[in-house]
């Protein structure tokens, strides 16, 4: 008998008919199902990879990038994300570049076939950036997670040859750090001009410290370096930081301890989560707190104003909860003012005076911005600054420099008296 023969005896069937056979066809399909569902996950669990990547991961918007670039060249359903470029001159030109949009996406990446879904949860915000909380989850066929971590290390080479010969600089928004403006092209170290020395000394200490990180994990040592430039506004300790992290191919994390928002919690949060190859920078640090000696003999009306103390800034840089692996540069106009606990040993390993000009510094910053073959001019200008008046910044040499830049050598050593009648 036939299956279609035996079919057509069914309908005469009296139990079949009565919904017997009825019941029976939906149990199996039922069981039929369920066991469809089940080797379904058990393939997904033994044969399957998934990765998701949250909004908040570093590496969200890097993956992005990548699978635009990479894999999903051709899909329809696209987002906009604009961007910024400065050119050398200054202009800055807008770009926009096309990333998958929420859904589902399929591309093929070294003879794998990865399933990308893009979600986006309408009703959950990213606190910290007032955005709908996103996720990208990839999956694959295998067991081989060397494949999802090939594409994160692919999709970070991108990201970074982007910054390449760029300075990074980035803020504190609320427990995080952000970067702050357009990446900026990285100023040679030559182009700030300190005393002689004192640039090959903090270079040459910073790299040590950099390419010798067993040293301290031998003998116990925290790894972290603090560094404190003192002296007169205006003599380049901020230039020269900026041109210390070109140097080291670094990005700079500023901190403001005069933020009102900023407590002893989170700035210890912040210090232990900088981004890496990072140096970060405490600029003017005697107008954040007053020594403790001083602060016994002068009002207190200011007092309470910031809620950072002295005490957990302390803790931060040399304490339990104290990052390792850091790079700490402090700057200050007053050193006399400074708690003598900040800058002990340990705290700050180095301490370099950044003054005025000295005759070198005018030769090598007149050669700077003229002719660095010059050095009959070079030496005139350096002497006639001197003889007019010994004090004299960086600042105010660029300065006059700028003002005077089309001009004659002898006429840049003839208007030295200028200087100081243009500055006030």
């Amino acid at each position: 008998m036939t299956i279609t023969e035996y079919v057509a005896t069914l309908g005469d069937n009296p139990y079949f008919g009565a919904g017997a056979g009825l019941f029976g066809i939906g149990a199996v399909t039922a069981i039929a199902r369920k066991g469809w569902q089940g080797a379904l996950i058990l393939f997904r669990r033994h044969y399957m990879m998934t990765l998701e990547v949250p909004c908040r991961d570093k590496s969200y918007h890097w993956l992005l990038e990548w699978i635009t670039a990479k894999g999903a060249k051709k899909t329809q359903h696209l987002s906009v994300q604009t961007t910024f470029q400065q050119h050398d001159s200054g202009r800055i030109k807008t770009n926009y570049d096309f990333i998958p949009s929420t859904g589902t996406h399929f591309f093929n990446y070294k003879g794998n076939w990865i399933r990308v879904e893009r979600v986006r949860e309408q009703h959950t915000l990213d606190i910290h950036a007032g955005i709908p909380w996103e996720s990208v989850t990839l999956t694959a066929f295998g067991r081989n997670k060397a494949l999802f971590y090939g594409i994160l290390e692919e999709a970070r080479h991108i990201a970074l040859e982007k910054q390449e010969g760029q300075t990074i600089v980035y803020t504190a928004v609320g427990p995080e750090w952000r970067q702050f403006g357009h990446p900026r092209k990285r100023r040679p170290i030559t182009s700030v001009v300190l005393d002689e020395g004192v640039s090959e000394r903090i270079v040459s200490d910073v790299k040590e410290f950099i390419n010798n990180s067993e040293w301290y994990s031998q003998r116990g040592v925290p790894y972290r370096r603090g560094y404190l430039l003192y002296g007169p506004p205006g003599c380049g300790k901020s230039s020269f930081i900026t041109a210390l992290a070109g140097e080291l191919e670094y990005g700079i994390c500023v901190l403001n301890l005069s933020d009102r928002s900023l407590s002893d919690d989170r700035l210890g949060h912040l210090l232990c989560t900088t981004p890496e190859n990072c140096i970060v920078l405490l600029e003017d640090i005697d107008a954040a707190f007053v020594s403790r000696s001083e602060s016994k003999q002068t009002a207190t009306a200011f007092e309470g104003l910031n809620r950072v103390t002295l005490s957990g800034l302390l803790n931060c840089l040399d304490g339990v909860i104290s990052a390792e692996a850091r790079i700490l540069f402090m700057t200050t106009n007053y050193l006399e003012r400074l708690d003598s606990a900040l800058i002990r040993p340990g705290r700050v390993d180095l301490k370099e005076f950044v003054g005025h000009c000295s005759h070198s510094q005018l030769v090598k910053m007149y050669k700077n911005f003229f002719d660095p073959l010059d050095d009959e001019n070079a030496n005139l200008f350096a002497e006639a600054v001197l003889k007019f008046n010994k004090v004299v910044s960086p600042a105010q040499i660029q300065g006059y420099f700028m003002l005077h830049k089309s001009e004659t050598p002898s006429q840049i050593v003839e208007n030295v008296p200028k200087i100081w009648e243009e500055n006030r």
